[in-house]
């Protein structure tokens, strides 16, 4: 537990009205969704995905713990770096963002590291579970979440349904639901957030993000780019995941918003399922929008 967590669980200990409240949404809702977690469900399935439907109800609570908890003075360090964020990138859909409301809150959720001990709005929800008599299942989704990161993945078709992505530079497979909608077409490159199924009740992965289809550069661009970012490392997937999650302030163990500047700065165009990026973030005239 860190010094945030500390001092948030003490609070939390005093303050019995916020604990009951955080208490009470805490619990996974699947009023509005198919309850059969075991059944087949394809991109054409009315509603929502259930995999799906865990994960917004678990970043649904998130948002509802940060708004309640960032109010306390041991979140000041925490909104020195979302604070402004949030205003010069305006989370929203284009044209207003090309930062979408998902893409922005699970990196303002689970991936922006504030104060001594690097933690999370994520890690301070999970080591105070306990205190807050979490469902379980809560508790595994959002621990799923918080071990999730970005990626960059080459399209490998669809199949049954469900399309299957490689990750570049570790070669790893995933076979997975959309849940934009977006099917892509085999050889496009994705930029988008992967979760893991849930409790061994499902057998893929689904993007909580909407995918950002990299365009005007190739596999061979972005591996090369990865692979020199990786360049000394003892441990490259390691190394991988906390680039891609923290971006080039991971080594420092600064806060970093690099992958939300290569965002807003490429974004080439959208429709209703996808939005386009061009260039590479270490290429300042590849990117449309670089100053």
């Amino acid at each position: 537990m860190g010094v945030i967590s500390r001092k948030l669980a003490s609070r939390l200990g005093k303050l019995k009205k916020l604990r009951g409240e955080l208490r009470r949404q805490a619990v996974v809702d699947f009023s509005k969704v198919p309850r059969d977690l075991q059944g087949k469900v394809t991109l054409d399935t009315p509603g929502y995905d259930p995999l799906h439907a865990a994960y917004i109800a678990a970043q649904n609570f998130t948002g509802f713990f940060m708004e309640e908890v960032t109010k306390f003075p041991e979140f000041d360090s925490y909104w020195k770096i979302y604070g402004p964020a949030q205003k010069e990138y305006m989370p929203s859909d284009p044209p207003i963002s090309p930062l979408t409301r998902s893409f922005f809150t699970t990196w303002a959720f689970f991936d922006l590291p504030a104060g001594k001990s690097r933690e999370t709005i994520g890690t301070c929800l999970l080591d105070v579970a306990d205190l807050l008599e979490m469902d379980d299942f809560m508790v595994e989704t959002i621990r799923q979440f918080q071990d999730s990161r970005m990626g960059i993945y080459e399209h490998c078709g669809v199949a049954e349904g469900r399309w299957r992505l490689r990750e570049l530079v570790t070669d790893k497979e995933f076979c997975g639901f959309n849940s934009s909608g977006y099917r892509g077409k085999k050889g496009e490159l994705w930029y988008v957030r992967l979760c893991p199924p849930l409790l061994n009740l499902v057998d893929y992965h689904v993007a909580v993000t909407t995918p950002y289809v990299l365009i005007g550069t190739t596999t061979a661009d972005w591996t090369a780019y990865l692979n020199k970012n990786l360049l000394g490392s003892a441990e490259p997937q390691k190394a991988l995941h906390d680039y891609m999650k923290f971006g080039k302030a991971a080594k420092s163990r600064r806060a970093d918003r690099s992958w939300s500047e290569f965002v807003f700065q490429a974004y080439h165009h959208h429709q209703n399922d996808a939005i386009f990026l061009a260039g590479l973030p270490d290429v300042k005239g590849s990117r449309p929008n670089a100053e």
